[in-house]
């Protein structure tokens, strides 16, 4: 059973929930807008004691507070009513841990610290998790950063708790939101669960085998993976156009900056990445070649350039491969222009491995010779080259 359900939070239980709680002299008016089942529970005591509590903001009291109450009352938001929803249902175990991931203002911090309070008071392990750029002041960067980083924020939870055991509840949040935490839920296997406020009960999307273009994440790795791993990190359009495909358009967005274009990944780029980092690269792990036995490794070797101060941390990033991937025989470049500027990746060039080093201001690009002797294990190679940047070498 799951044993750890990832949430999306939004702020109905703020508003318009708690903030429009009526003062004793509108209460009667107020309870006839309640669901009829709820009212019973909607005393003129408690919602004074609520309504005082929350305009305190005083969020432990008014987590127990609401703690007291059933958690199908329409009054406690969308979060708290789904989450009990599935815990009646069974869908994740009775003590299920909670992650929630909230928007980047300060409503959502102090919402997902009062849900965090309330699910601790009845037993659960409970987390916020503030999602940079999730706010709706900036579009730009709500579409760009924010939903970007609430997949790799809802990942990284699933990498850690092991997605076999996790699910999804996309109840809370913007709409936008919702939708990219169904996206990841089918691309990763995961159950997805939403519940309207219309709704009797929770509805799920199951995982779906979502179709993801294997030959395309091996031609366009090296990019992929290194937007991917930074949500501030862009390239230039000038440096993948070359090898563009069209079916590359639903991953990528292109800003503009200084007059030049840039690509940066899509919410749904975002995805894509995640979704290979977790279906494909321990499949790929598999097949690495062979190690290379230490006497055949041979140091970098480095074209005829007038390299200037590139140099010597040429030469340290080249022997820093073959030294640290066992699979290395040995580096050699081929091109350098001390003028132009990319970011650090590998890639398949035809049988070749390819790797390129900028730090800005020049690059320089390389072959790598390995051990191996297949399509797959170059393929292999190659993952697992672009996966050590920033970890095993620069």
């Amino acid at each position: 059973m799951r044993h750890t359900l990832i949430c999306t939070v939004g702020t109905s239980l703020f508003n318009p929930n708690l903030r429009t709680l009526p003062a004793p002299d509108h209460y009667d008016e107020w309870l006839q807008k309640q669901p009829v089942p709820d009212r019973a529970h909607l005393t003129t005591d408690t919602v004074a004691t609520l309504k005082t509590t929350f305009e305190h903001t005083d969020w432990v009291t008014l987590a127990l507070h609401l703690s007291q109450l059933p958690p199908t009352l329409r009054l406690c938001g969308a979060e708290i009513n789904s989450i009990g929803d599935l815990l009646q249902r069974g869908y994740v175990t009775p003590t299920a841990t909670l992650l929630f991931c909230h928007s980047d203002t300060d409503e959502g911090t102090a919402i997902a610290t009062l849900l965090v309070h309330y699910y601790q008071a009845l037993g659960h392990t409970a987390t916020p998790y503030r999602v940079e750029g999730l706010q709706d002041n900036h579009p730009k960067t709500f579409r760009t950063d924010g939903l970007r980083n609430l997949v790799k924020q809802m990942s990284c939870g699933l990498r850690l708790r092991g997605a076999e055991y996790c699910a999804i509840n996309a109840t809370g949040g913007y709409k936008a939101q919702i939708a990219i935490a169904v996206l990841l839920g089918q691309a990763l296997k995961v159950p997805v669960y939403y519940k309207h406020e219309r709704f009797s009960e929770i509805i799920a999307f199951p995982p779906m085998p979502v179709s993801l273009d294997f030959d395309l994440w091996i031609q366009h790795n090296g990019w992929l993976t290194a937007l991917g791993r930074n949500s501030h990190d862009q390239t230039p359009w000038e440096t993948v156009q070359d090898d563009w495909s069209e079916a590359l358009e639903p991953l990528v967005e292109r800003v503009e900056i200084d007059g030049q274009v840039y690509i940066t990944l899509s919410p749904t780029g975002q995805v894509f990445y995640e979704a290979f980092r977790e279906r494909q690269l321990p499949q790929m792990a598999l097949h690495l070649p062979s190690p290379v036995p230490p006497q055949q490794k041979r140091k970098p070797q480095m074209s005829n350039h007038n390299w200037g101060n590139a140099r010597d941390p040429i030469i340290r990033y080249l022997q820093r491969i073959t030294d640290v991937c066992p699979y290395v025989t040995g580096c050699r470049t081929f091109y350098w222009n001390p003028a132009l500027s990319s970011l650090n990746s590998f890639r398949l060039q035809g049988d070749a491995l390819e790797g390129t080093l900028s730090n800005g201001t020049w690059i320089v690009r390389f072959e790598i010779e390995t051990s191996s002797q297949t399509l797959g294990e170059r393929q292999a190679c190659l993952l697992d080259l672009n996966q050590r940047i920033g970890k095993d070498f620069g």
